[in-house]
């Protein structure tokens, strides 16, 4: 909400806050919608300031008020001016192999992370950032190295770590920057022909990188970031113990930024969705000592807000539930809902 001169008051604009006379009388309620009456009744009694509601009031979802927010704005309009730095430098390097400065990532991840915050705050700015389609890998490469520096300090890793991982999250997928929009970003299923095509990207990065002056760790995590626990991922069907540390780390920082960015095709999902999606795989895909404290953080930061479920109820959330991080306890009323003992009930909004 906003204070406004009356004279600055316009048709349509809506109250925020009641509104009395000197004398304490009411003249108008909360949520009256100005018009031409209400004005001069303003006037009449010599009311110079009201309180309006703004963009942000009107706002159902928690990712539409960050979205409205003025530091989100600000966010926005910083990380557009850093996405063009960033892109000119690795479309520099993948073309021409002009050499990328460790240091101006780390300017541009410095410049971007310290507009918000907190963490939790930098990955809501990130949820409501729509690239556009001629930068969606460069995007996924630069939110992911963002979110590397969250997650690394969710995981304790010291000051080294986490700058080891913003780095691996900066340039693990440069090898999609070589194969064909149009296949990177189908909306439909893949055929198999193109996702062998798709997989080649582990390689390309791994290939242009080698040569380089990197961290073994950044080229690791290039070759290894779709490699899974269980042995099911490419492209040499490694298995846990064979799998680089910070490639465990990217292929979860890589699934989180897939699911939380918005596509033309679909949705950003939210939070308990992408917990839910996390769990599906049973901690089996994943390392689950890496897995689970980060997945109990994002559960975390969602406690207190109030949801909408798919049955249309809506409740706040009041506790975690451990053992099912993506099913939370509920109080709708005076009613509380355990999410884990309704297995058909999905949350579908967040406010």
């Amino acid at each position: 909400m906003k204070n406004i001169a009356r004279m600055a008051l316009t048709n349509g604009m809506v109250l925020g806050e009641d509104v009395y006379s000197y004398q304490n009388q009411l003249l108008y309620p909360k949520d009256t919608v100005v018009d031409d009456a209400v004005i001069t009744k303003l006037s009449r009694y010599s009311i110079m300031v009201v309180t309006v509601k703004d963009e942000e009031d009107f706002a159902t979802t928690h990712f539409e008020k960050v979205r409205l927010s003025a530091g989100f704005k600000s966010f926005e309009l910083t990380y557009h001016n850093c996405m063009a730095i960033f892109r000119k430098h690795m479309q520099a390097f993948v073309e021409n192999k002009t050499t990328v400065k460790m240091s101006t990532l780390m300017e541009i991840y410095n410049t971007l992370s310290s507009r918000a915050t907190s963490g939790e705050q930098l990955l809501d700015y990130l949820y409501n950032m729509l690239p556009s389609e001629d930068d969606l890998t460069h995007a996924h490469c630069l939110n992911s190295a963002l979110i590397a520096g969250v997650f690394g300090a969710w995981l304790e890793l010291d000051e080294a770590g986490i700058q080891r991982l913003i780095q691996c999250g900066f340039f693990y997928d440069i090898g999609k920057l070589k194969l064909p929009q149009d296949l990177l970003w189908k909306s439909g299923k893949l055929t198999e022909l193109e996702f062998t095509q798709l997989k080649t990207h582990t390689m390309l990065g791994f290939d242009m990188l080698k040569d380089c002056d990197v961290d073994v760790h950044i080229l690791k995590a290039t070759l290894m970031h779709h490699e899974r626990c269980d042995g099911s991922g490419y492209p040499s069907r490694l298995r846990s113990s064979q799998i680089d540390i910070y490639a465990k780390y990217i292929a979860i920082i890589d699934a989180y930024e897939a699911m939380t960015s918005a596509r033309t095709y679909r949705q950003s999902l939210n939070p308990f969705q992408v917990i839910a999606n996390f769990e599906h795989d049973g901690y089996i895909k994943y390392d689950e000592a890496i897995l689970r404290p980060i997945l109990s953080h994002i559960a975390a930061t969602q406690l207190g807000y109030n949801v909408r479920l798919s049955d249309d109820r809506e409740a706040q959330i009041i506790k975690i539930n451990e053992n099912a991080l993506s099913r939370p306890l509920l109080q709708a009323g005076i009613v509380q809902l355990d999410l884990s003992k309704e297995p058909g009930v999905e949350i579908v909004s967040i406010y």
